[in-house]
């Protein structure tokens, strides 16, 4: 992996990256707000559940075939194949708090691209996918707009995959700093305990596709539903 490859898979996995990751907790303030989890180690299962359930053979699964699809010769079979994806993704996540978190957080990854030229102003395919969101064509969630980004910007496969992983647990460690009496160094601790499964899973959805696709993340889903009707909360999700 060369270094502007790595610099740029750093950039668009950065919790400072403007997809607005900071405003979601993804179910985790529902169980936080009603003491199911308390504690770190309640926040370590929590990411655990959400990667093997969701995030690893869901998303992660959707982003890679998405860096496949981009790679393709053909730019109308390229955003076609995009949106049936992106579709696909819409239909898995049943929860609409989750559902449009993933939305907003694909259509900033798009439009940040979009305005940054170099390989996206030769390439294109970001810009037209972000204006097929903006037209209500497709719903561009953040897993699709992550593998376009990916495609454009020769991110290897098994790398990508490990920055996707690692940035939604990171999302949810920072989340959980401001729902839970938890230090820094708890935090850290969290992310470290986790890794080898970040690992695990970024091996394990190599090669996969959307034939592949599944989840099943029942807790957290209804989590991410009933969030809606808490009496205060901190996050959109």
């Amino acid at each position: 992996m060369n270094g502007e490859a790595f610099l740029s898979l750093l950039q668009f996995s950065d919790g400072l990256f403007p997809a607005g990751s900071y405003a979601h907790s993804f179910g985790l303030e529902t169980y936080a707000s009603d003491g199911t989890i308390r504690d770190a180690e309640g926040v370590e299962r929590f990411l655990l559940s959400y990667l093997e359930g969701s995030v690893a053979p869901t998303d992660a699964v959707a982003a890679l075939a998405s860096r496949k699809t981009a790679a393709l010769s053909n730019r109308a079979a390229s955003v076609e194949e995009c949106a049936v994806i992106d579709h696909r993704l819409d239909a898995m996540k049943p929860s609409s708090e989750l559902r449009d978190a993933s939305r907003q957080m694909g259509r900033q990854v798009l439009r940040t691209a979009a305005h940054l030229g170099g390989p996206f102003a030769s390439q294109g395919l970001a810009a037209e996918l972000f204006d097929a969101v903006e037209k209500g064509q497709t719903p561009g969630h953040h897993a699709m707009a992550f593998g376009v980004v990916g495609a454009a910007l020769g991110w290897p496969e098994t790398e990508m995959a490990r920055a996707y992983l690692y940035s939604s647990c990171a999302g949810l460690v920072a989340a959980s700093l401001r729902l839970l009496s938890l230090g820094q160094l708890a935090g850290q601790r969290i992310l470290w305990a986790v890794a080898p499964s970040i690992a695990r899973l970024a091996e394990e959805v190599q090669g996969k596709d959307m034939a592949d696709i599944w989840s099943f993340a029942p807790g957290i889903e209804i989590a991410a539903m009933r969030h809606a009707t808490l009496d205060a909360r901190l996050f959109r999700s």
